[in-house]
């Protein structure tokens, strides 16, 4: 399919969108939120048809999930994104130069903003909801594995948006094939920004092939550093917390370092993921530690592959360290630069772990579960930026503008 038709109706859509008050935008968002939920039935149908085409070992299959409450869980972040402030019009700065003109660094929006993302019918509502606020069109390439599922969800948005009077092409669903996706990511001509959603195979796939500017989003390798001067009531219920709460998603446990002076907390440390039939791979010393008071069914050697890992699964690595320098290296080296926690009631070791580990979002004493937009308190997210450049960790409503400058003058030349 040739796509470039598509491409500029979503461009010339975004244009209209920039004229769009703001208080119709949010107006426009509350609407679909109910319109969503009136529709679930036929939301739960289509995605029904998508789980019936992925087994339930899958990985994949937690996030391509939806129910009742996730549903509502997801119209709840839209009518949050709604009473958020808009982004857009804001003066970052100003200043009168000497000669007198008047420079300005005002928030606009992005543009047309393009979305790879795997089995996460979520998203399609997450991305719509945030690039309407912040005035951008969007585009969105979901993988064959959710198809009819955003279909039903982008054919909601869209009768939506004609009813109001916005032109429907504010949202584009492109096809689910791969010609399709190779277009999205050399439309320069068209589409200011993409942002990848999904494993690491899929955003290496996308920064080899993009020809438009990338943000990376999505891998999480996430690891909790249990510090010789931790509390263990409180290790036992993060861990668990950051580990089982839903192991699908990129902000969960997957390796769990510890100190080797509190090896003998480990066995409790690790309890309620016992509970939950979690899977450790243990390096020599956790083994030794773990052995005969774990599962044996639950507990296996480690490999070099245990660690880098992003498991998405009921499976978490050991890592046994003896000293806080150990702890930092490893995470260094195997961390996706995601979420990383430490557990301490040492003051100087959580300082330093700020201050030391290179990842969007540190944690001490909590879980990672919690690197989330929605839990930020920004409304919602388009994904959790693991890059430097322009935006870092959740990324939301802010982070979808640019600025231009704004310089007012009375007839000012320069010499």
């Amino acid at each position: 399919m040739n796509c470039k038709p598509l491409f500029r109706k979503a461009a010339e859509a975004g244009r209209k969108l920039i004229l769009t008050e703001k208080g119709v935008k949010d107006k426009i968002l509350m609407t679909l939120a109910d319109a969503v939920e009136k529709e679930i039935p036929l939301i739960l149908s289509a995605n029904r048809k998508d789980l019936m085409r992925m087994p339930e070992s899958d990985p994949r299959y937690d996030r391509l999930l939806l129910t009742d409450e996730r549903i509502r869980g997801i119209t709840a972040d839209m009518r949050n994104v709604a009473s958020l402030p808009s982004p857009l019009g804001r003066v970052l700065d100003t200043k009168i130069r000497p000669n007198g003109l008047r420079i300005s660094k005002v928030s606009v929006p992005f543009g047309l903003i393009g979305i790879i993302y795997e089995a996460r019918p979520n998203v399609t509502l997450d991305v719509f909801s945030l690039c309407f606020k912040a005035g951008s069109a969007c585009i969105l390439k979901g993988g064959s594995d959710a198809i009819n599922s955003n279909l039903a969800l982008v054919n909601i948005i869209s009768t939506v948006l004609e009813k109001e009077g916005i032109d429907k092409n504010s949202v584009t669903l492109l096809p689910a094939g791969h010609n399709e996706t190779l277009q999205l990511l050399s439309a320069s001509d068209y589409v200011d920004l993409i942002i990848p959603r999904g494993g690491r195979s899929l955003i290496d796939f996308v920064r080899q092939n993009a020809k438009v500017p990338v943000i990376e989003t999505g891998a999480g390798i996430c690891h909790t550093y249990f510090d010789e001067y931790g509390d263990r009531e409180k290790g036992r219920i993060i861990i668990a917390n950051a580990k089982t709460r839903r192991v699908s998603v990129c902000n969960a446990l997957d390796c769990l370092i510890i100190h080797d002076k509190r090896l003998a907390d480990l066995t409790y440390l690790v309890s309620l993921c016992r509970d939950k039939n979690v899977l450790i791979f243990a390096d020599k010393p956790a083994y030794k530690s773990l052995n005969g008071k774990y599962p044996a069914h639950l507990l296996q050697h480690a490999t070099r592959e245990s660690w880098g890992t992003e498991f998405l699964s009921y499976k978490m690595a050991v890592k046994t360290v003896s000293s806080f320098e150990d702890a930092i290296n490893h995470i260094t080296k195997y961390s996706s630069k995601h979420s990383e926690a430490i557990i301490s009631e040492d003051q100087e070791n959580i300082k330093k772990f700020f201050s030391l580990v290179d990842a969007a979002a540190l944690y001490s004493n909590t879980s990672t579960a919690f690197t989330d937009g929605a839990q930020f308190g920004l409304g919602a997210e388009i994904g959790i930026s693991t890059q430097k450049l322009h935006a870092r960790g959740p990324m939301a409503l802010e982070e979808l503008t640019t600025y231009k400058w704004i310089i007012e003058g009375n007839g000012q030349i320069r010499s």
